[in-house]
């Protein structure tokens, strides 16, 4: 397996906290809209977030 340079642990972390952000944000937003196709809209965005920051979790096992 190769190993990853302090920099680009350093990226993967500030990608991982962004993700996580993003996650929280849509999952709030779904949880206070009344319109149902916006809420699932904002329920795949978060969705597609949470995969985005597995895959980056992945990374660093």
């Amino acid at each position: 397996m190769n190993t990853i340079t302090e920099k680009e642990l350093s990226g993967i972390e500030d990608c991982l906290t962004e993700e996580r952000i993003l996650i929280q944000k849509y999952q709030m937003y779904a949880s206070i809209c009344q319109d149902a196709q916006i809420k699932q809209k904002c329920e795949q965005i978060a969705a597609k977030h949470q995969n985005h920051y597995d895959k980056l979790l992945n990374q660093l096992q």
